[in-house]
Protein backbone atom coordinates (compact mmCIF):
# COMPACT_ATOMS: atom_id res chain seq x y z
CA UNK A 1 0.00 0.00 0.00
CA UNK A 2 1.36 3.43 -0.96
CA UNK A 3 2.65 5.61 1.72
CA UNK A 4 2.43 9.35 0.39
CA UNK A 5 4.62 11.00 2.37
CA UNK A 6 6.99 14.86 2.30
CA UNK A 7 10.12 14.86 1.22
CA UNK A 8 11.10 16.03 4.57
CA UNK A 9 8.66 13.05 6.34
CA UNK A 10 10.98 10.31 4.31
CA UNK A 11 14.06 11.79 5.38
CA UNK A 12 13.19 11.52 8.94
CA UNK A 13 11.71 7.82 8.61
CA UNK A 14 14.84 6.75 6.94
CA UNK A 15 16.88 8.85 9.87
CA UNK A 16 15.30 6.67 12.63
CA UNK A 17 15.46 4.20 10.71
CA UNK A 18 19.04 4.18 10.68
CA UNK A 19 19.46 4.96 14.24
CA UNK A 20 17.33 1.71 15.11
CA UNK A 21 19.49 -0.51 13.25
CA UNK A 22 23.02 1.20 14.61
CA UNK A 23 22.37 2.29 18.35
CA UNK A 24 18.79 0.40 18.97
CA UNK A 25 20.22 -3.17 18.04
CA UNK A 26 23.54 -2.46 19.34
CA UNK A 27 22.22 -1.46 22.70
CA UNK A 28 19.71 -3.91 23.19
CA UNK A 29 22.40 -6.80 22.46
CA UNK A 30 24.25 -5.11 25.37
CA UNK A 31 21.52 -5.53 27.51
CA UNK A 32 21.27 -9.10 26.69
CA UNK A 33 25.29 -10.05 27.29
CA UNK A 34 24.66 -8.60 31.08
CA UNK A 35 21.57 -9.99 31.42
CA UNK A 36 22.88 -13.50 30.34
CA UNK A 37 25.79 -13.26 32.74
CA UNK A 38 23.05 -12.87 35.59
CA UNK A 39 22.39 -16.70 35.20
CA UNK A 40 19.22 -18.68 35.15
CA UNK A 41 17.42 -17.25 32.30
CA UNK A 42 13.99 -18.59 33.01
CA UNK A 43 13.74 -16.04 36.06
CA UNK A 44 15.62 -13.25 35.11
CA UNK A 45 13.24 -10.13 34.39
CA UNK A 46 16.00 -8.03 32.48
CA UNK A 47 16.70 -10.59 30.09
CA UNK A 48 12.99 -11.16 29.95
CA UNK A 49 12.88 -6.63 29.25
CA UNK A 50 15.58 -7.19 26.87
CA UNK A 51 13.95 -9.53 24.78
CA UNK A 52 11.04 -7.55 24.62
CA UNK A 53 12.76 -4.54 23.72
CA UNK A 54 14.35 -6.18 20.99
CA UNK A 55 11.38 -7.26 19.52
CA UNK A 56 9.78 -3.98 20.17
CA UNK A 57 13.02 -2.63 17.80
CA UNK A 58 12.81 -5.02 15.30
CA UNK A 59 8.90 -4.32 14.94
CA UNK A 60 9.74 -0.86 14.22
CA UNK A 61 12.25 -1.91 11.87
CA UNK A 62 10.30 -3.85 10.00
CA UNK A 63 7.67 -1.11 10.09
CA UNK A 64 9.73 1.79 8.66
CA UNK A 65 11.35 -0.10 6.00
CA UNK A 66 7.80 -1.19 4.58
CA UNK A 67 6.94 2.55 5.24
CA UNK A 68 10.03 3.68 2.73
CA UNK A 69 9.89 0.99 -0.24
CA UNK A 70 6.07 1.88 -0.30
CA UNK A 71 6.82 5.47 -0.36
CA UNK A 72 4.86 7.85 -2.41
CA UNK A 73 6.54 11.26 -2.92
CA UNK A 74 3.94 14.62 -2.27
CA UNK A 75 5.04 17.22 -4.11
CA UNK A 76 3.78 20.56 -3.77
CA UNK A 77 0.88 20.22 -6.06
CA UNK A 78 1.22 22.57 -9.02
CA UNK A 79 -2.24 21.79 -10.54
CA UNK A 80 -3.99 24.67 -8.57
CA UNK A 81 -7.41 23.74 -10.44
CA UNK A 82 -8.52 21.28 -8.26
CA UNK A 83 -7.39 19.42 -4.57
CA UNK A 84 -4.81 16.71 -4.70
CA UNK A 85 -2.66 15.28 -2.28
CA UNK A 86 -0.04 18.10 -1.29
CA UNK A 87 -2.48 20.85 -2.12
CA UNK A 88 -2.94 23.77 0.21
CA UNK A 89 -6.48 24.68 0.52
CA UNK A 90 -8.51 27.76 1.92
CA UNK A 91 -11.97 26.72 2.82
CA UNK A 92 -14.90 28.42 4.41
CA UNK A 93 -17.59 26.90 6.64
CA UNK A 94 -19.81 29.41 8.33
CA UNK A 95 -18.76 32.52 7.42
CA UNK A 96 -15.00 31.87 8.63
CA UNK A 97 -11.76 30.90 6.80
CA UNK A 98 -9.63 28.19 7.32
CA UNK A 99 -6.41 26.87 5.76
CA UNK A 100 -5.70 22.99 5.65
CA UNK A 101 -2.84 21.14 3.65
CA UNK A 102 -3.78 17.67 2.37
CA UNK A 103 -1.02 14.79 3.41
CA UNK A 104 -0.59 11.19 3.21
CA UNK A 105 -2.36 9.66 6.60
CA UNK A 106 1.55 8.99 7.69
CA UNK A 107 1.90 12.71 8.61
CA UNK A 108 -1.65 13.83 9.42
CA UNK A 109 -1.53 16.60 12.42
CA UNK A 110 -5.06 18.01 12.63
CA UNK A 111 -3.91 20.32 14.93
CA UNK A 112 -1.25 21.97 12.73
CA UNK A 113 -3.68 21.98 10.12
CA UNK A 114 -2.28 18.89 8.64
CA UNK A 115 -4.94 16.69 7.31
CA UNK A 116 -5.43 12.88 6.15
CA UNK A 117 -5.77 12.39 2.46
CA UNK A 118 -7.96 9.36 4.07
CA UNK A 119 -9.81 11.27 6.25
CA UNK A 120 -13.06 12.25 5.87
CA UNK A 121 -12.57 15.68 5.16
CA UNK A 122 -9.54 15.34 3.33
CA UNK A 123 -11.44 12.66 1.13
CA UNK A 124 -14.03 14.94 0.54
CA UNK A 125 -12.07 17.56 -0.93
CA UNK A 126 -9.77 15.48 -3.32
CA UNK A 127 -10.43 16.60 -7.20
CA UNK A 128 -13.05 19.37 -6.04
CA UNK A 129 -12.47 23.18 -7.37
CA UNK A 130 -12.11 26.72 -6.10
CA UNK A 131 -15.84 27.36 -5.54
CA UNK A 132 -16.94 24.18 -4.83
CA UNK A 133 -19.35 22.97 -1.76
CA UNK A 134 -18.18 20.21 -0.14
CA UNK A 135 -20.95 18.59 2.29
CA UNK A 136 -19.76 16.49 4.95
CA UNK A 137 -21.61 14.45 7.24
CA UNK A 138 -20.87 15.02 10.76
CA UNK A 139 -21.64 13.79 14.47
CA UNK A 140 -23.84 16.62 14.39
CA UNK A 141 -24.92 16.70 11.27
CA UNK A 142 -24.15 17.70 8.21
CA UNK A 143 -21.52 20.80 7.41
CA UNK A 144 -21.05 22.49 4.37
CA UNK A 145 -17.27 23.53 3.47
CA UNK A 146 -17.03 26.24 0.69
CA UNK A 147 -13.21 25.72 -1.28
CA UNK A 148 -11.81 29.42 -1.59
CA UNK A 149 -8.71 28.96 -3.26
CA UNK A 150 -6.08 26.08 -3.82
CA UNK A 151 -2.52 26.88 -3.52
Amino acid sequence: MKQYLTKERLEELKSELQKLKKEGRVEVAERLKKAKEYGDLSENSEYADAKDEQARIESNIFKLENMIRNAALIKKSSAKDSVDIGSTIEISKKGKNFKYTIVGSNEARPEANLISNESPLGEAFLGKKTGDIVKIETPSGKTEYKIVKIE
